[in-house]
C-alpha cells in the first residue's frame, strides 16, 4: 500500500509540474517577444530566468492555494475554476511587477491573451490529467461502520464522488470486532461513522496497526484537542487546552487587518454599493439595506447592515432562514444573494469592530436558541468576534446542519493564525460563483436543521475508553 501511495503521489507531481511548466513556457514567450523589447533598460540572461522562475513560483503558490493542483482529488470542473482562478491571481500580481520594473505601466493586452491561452493549456490539462489518474486509480472500496444512526446521509454525500469512493459495504458495529476486523480484509478502507469514542478508537487503533486507511467524522472534543499545546517538561506527554480564544497579540494583529481592509473595500467598493442601492430602491421603493439583531463574541448582540434582498414584509410570519425557492427573495435580491454583494455593507459593522473579516457568521438569537435546544455547544462558536466570511462558509455552505457548522468553526477558533485568516480571505473570491455555496435550506425548514440531523446534534460528553465521548441525545 504504501508503494502504491508513493507511486500516486510521482504521478499527480508529475502532472502538476506538467502544467505549471506550461503556464511559465507561455509566460517566457510573452516576456521575451514583447515586454523585454519595450522596457528601457531590459534583463541580462540570469534576470530574465528569475523572472520566469518567480513566475512559475507564484502560480505554484496561487495553485496551492486554491487546490487547483489536487488531481483526483477535487472535481475536474473544480480543479479547472481553481486553476483559472490561480492564474489569473498570478498574472495579475506579474502585471505589476513588470510595471515596477518597468516604472510605469506598459499595455496589458498581451496579458490578457496570454491568459486566455492559458486557459486553454487548462482546459487541455484537467481533462487528461483526470483521464490519466482515472485510468491508474480506480475508486477505493469503502466499508462503513456505523453505530445508532443510519449513515444514509453520508453515503449519499459520498456517492457524489464515485470517481473517488465507492461505498460497497456497511456493518453494524454489534456485529462484533472480531466479524469487522475480517471483513476488512476485503476493501481499500474503512469509514467510522457516529460510534461512541471508546468503540471507534478500538477501530484506529487496529487500522493504525494494520495501516488500513481510516475515515472517519471528528467529534467536538477532537476538534478542541487539534489547537492543544504540547508540553515537553516532563518524561510523560502532556497537552494544554488553554480554551481562552484569541491571545491579546492575536487579537491585536486580527483587527489590525480588519480596519485595513474594510477601510480600503468600502472605497473600493463604494460606486458598486451606490449602484446597488438605487437598483434596490428602484425596483420597490423599499429601504435600501436591512438592519437585524445578531450576536458576535460573548453573545454581545449588534445591528448587522446588508443590503434588502428581500421583500419589505419578509418576516411578518416569523424568522426563518431562506430557502432554495423562496418568494420572499427579490429578483434584485435573488443576483445579489448569488453573487454575495448583499453582504458589502457588512464592511461597515467590520470597520466599526462589531465582527471581524474572518470568523463564525453571526446568528440571531431566535435561531440560535433553536439549535442549542438540539445543540447546547452551539454557542462554542461565541469565544470569537462573527466573521464576514469564515472557515465554515469556504468549506461549508449556506445550508449546512448546525453540527457541521459548529465543528468547522471550532476548528478555526481552535487552529487560528494571522497567516489562516489571509488564506480564508483568498478563499473566499473562490466560492463567489459557486451557486451550491448560497444554496438555502429546504422549502419545508425554517432553519438549518434537518430531521436526520436531530440525533446527531446534540454533542454530550462522557468520560469513557481512553478519551472523551460525544453522546449523541436522540
Amino acid at each position: 500500500m504504501s508503494k502504491r501511495e508513493d507511486y500516486k503521489r510521482f504521478i499527480v507531481f508529475c502532472l502538476a509540474s506538467l502544467v505549471i511548466l506550461a503556464q511559465a513556457a507561455v509566460f517566457a514567450y510573452v516576456w521575451y517577444d514583447y515586454y523585454r523589447e519595450l522596457i528601457f533598460e531590459p534583463f541580462w540572461r540570469k534576470g530574465n530566468w528569475v523572472l520566469i522562475a518567480i513566475y512559475a513560483l507564484l502560480d505554484v503558490m496561487f495553485s496551492k492555494l486554491y487546490g487547483g493542483l489536487k488531481v483526483g482529488y477535487l472535481k475536474r470542473i473544480d480543479v479547472f475554476y481553481s486553476l483559472t482562478l490561480a492564474t489569473i491571481c498570478t498574472n495579475v500580481v506579474t502585471y505589476f511587477q513588470i510595471t515596477l520594473i518597468n516604472r510605469w505601466f506598459l499595455p496589458p493586452w498581451r496579458i490578457i491573451e496570454m491568459t486566455g491561452i492559458q486557459i486553454v493549456i487548462i482546459i487541455v490539462w484537467t481533462i487528461g490529467s483526470r483521464y490519466i489518474y482515472s485510468r491508474i486509480y480506480r475508486a477505493r472500496r469503502l466499508l462503513v461502520i456505523y453505530g445508532e444512526r443510519d449513515p444514509g446521509d453520508l453515503i449519499h454525500k459520498m456517492d457524489s464522488r464515485k470517481d473517488k469512493y465507492n461505498i460497497t459495504g456497511k456493518v453494524h458495529a454489534d456485529a462484533g470486532e472480531k466479524e469487522i476486523h475480517r471483513m476488512m480484509k476485503d476493501y481499500d478502507g474503512v469509514i467510522i461513522w457516529d460510534l461512541p469514542s471508546n468503540i471507534r478508537n478500538q477501530y484506529l487503533k487496529y487500522c493504525f496497526a494494520h495501516s488500513i486507511r481510516c475515515y472517519f467524522s471528528p467529534k467536538i472534543s477532537d476538534i478542541i484537542v487539534t489547537g492543544s499545546e504540547r508540553i515537553h517538561l516532563f518524561d510523560t506527554p502532556l497537552l494544554v487546552s488553554k480554551n481562552m480564544g484569541l491571545s491579546v497579540e492575536q487579537r491585536a494583529a486580527k483587527r489590525l487587518l480588519d480596519i485595513v481592509v474594510s477601510g480600503i473595500g468600502i472605497v473600493v467598493a463604494s460606486p458598486l454599493m451606490l449602484i446597488i442601492a438605487v437598483l434596490v430602491k428602484a425596483y420597490d421603493g423599499g429601504p435600501v439595506f436591512y438592519y437585524q439583531d445578531r450576536l458576535t463574541i460573548k453573545g454581545t448582540p449588534f445591528k448587522i447592515c446588508k443590503f434588502r434582498s428581500m421583500c419589505v414584509d419578509s418576516e411578518k410570519n416569523g424568522a426563518r432562514l431562506a430557502s432554495k425557492h423562496d418568494s420572499r427573495i427579490t429578483p434584485v435580491g435573488r443576483v445579489l444573494r448569488n453573487l454575495h454583494l448583499d453582504e458589502l455593507p457588512q464592511l461597515f459593522n467590520v470597520f466599526k469592530g462589531e465582527m471581524s473579516l474572518v470568523g463564525p457568521r453571526p446568528e440571531r438569537k431566535s435561531i440560535m436558541k433553536e439549535y442549542q435546544k438540539e445543540l447546547p455547544e452551539f454557542y462554542y462558536r461565541l469565544k470569537v468576534k462573527a466573521g464576514l466570511t469564515g472557515y465554515a462558509q469556504v468549506y461549508g455552505k449556506y445550508n449546512t446542519t448546525p453540527y457541521d457548522k459548529l465543528k468547522l468553526d471550532l476548528y478555526y477558533i481552535e487552529n487560528y493564525s494571522f497567516l489562516l485568516d489571509i488564506k480564508l480571505l483568498f478563499m473566499t473570491v473562490k466560492i463567489f460563483f459557486q451557486k451550491e455555496v448560497s444554496e438555502g435550506v429546504e422549502d419545508t425548514q425554517v432553519n438549518a436543521l434537518k430531521d436526520s440531523s436531530l440525533s446527531e446534534s446534540a454533542a454530550k460528553e462522557e468520560p469513557s475508553g481512553d478519551a472523551a465521548s460525544d453522546k449523541r441525545i436522540s
